[in-house]
């Protein structure tokens, strides 16, 4: 058992090597005390250090796991990572309609990676009917959230796009903020 915000916190200090000598094993360990307790942030971070192989053999399939708990809970960044996994197949067949499914709820939360990489599969028509509309609403979002690559893939639709559809995509994207703000 234990207090599972500060298990959690001893594996950030482990994994940072912030007052302690980095390890990241006993990062492991203090993230898997908490997160079996069932804290979303803990749930991340092991799904993270398996994703990566720090500590621990790398393994997809936990990583997965441990992201699918933390995302159930709301866990914004566990959701962006758990829409990376689907989108590229790793430990699992790739699915994009999955993919935007988690990377709608990060982006929702404001993971501009997420609003970003949305834009993106708009743009592509992966997972989704192509809409330079809806990509440049994405991109525009997520520019708007600091995200560099969101704001340069905007203006690069632009090219693409009549000055109406231009228009229209900023109006829901200004329409977006306001309701997600």
């Amino acid at each position: 058992k234990g207090f599972a915000q500060a298990q959690n916190n001893l594996g950030l200090m482990y994994g940072k090597g912030q007052g302690v000598e980095k390890d990241f094993q006993k990062a492991a360990n203090w993230y898997q005390l908490a997160a079996k307790q069932g804290l979303p942030q803990a749930q991340h971070n092991l799904g993270v250090i398996y994703g990566k192989g720090q500590g621990v053999e790398k393994d997809f399939q936990k990583a997965i796991q441990w992201f699918t708990l933390s995302s159930r809970q709301g866990h914004a960044q566990a959701q962006y990572n758990l829409g990376l996994m689907h989108h590229r197949g790793e430990g699992i067949p790739s699915d994009e309609k999955e993919a935007i499914k988690w990377y709608q709820l990060a982006a929702e939360q404001g993971i501009n990676g997420a609003q970003s990489n949305l834009g993106l599969m708009y743009e592509r028509g992966q997972g989704v009917e192509l809409s330079y509309v809806e990509a440049h609403k994405w991109f525009n979002i997520a520019g708007t959230n600091g995200n560099e690559t969101g704001r340069r893939n905007a203006d690069i639709l632009e090219k693409k796009m009549t000055p109406g559809q231009i228009i229209f995509a900023v109006g829901l994207a200004q329409e977006w903020a306001k309701k997600f703000k």
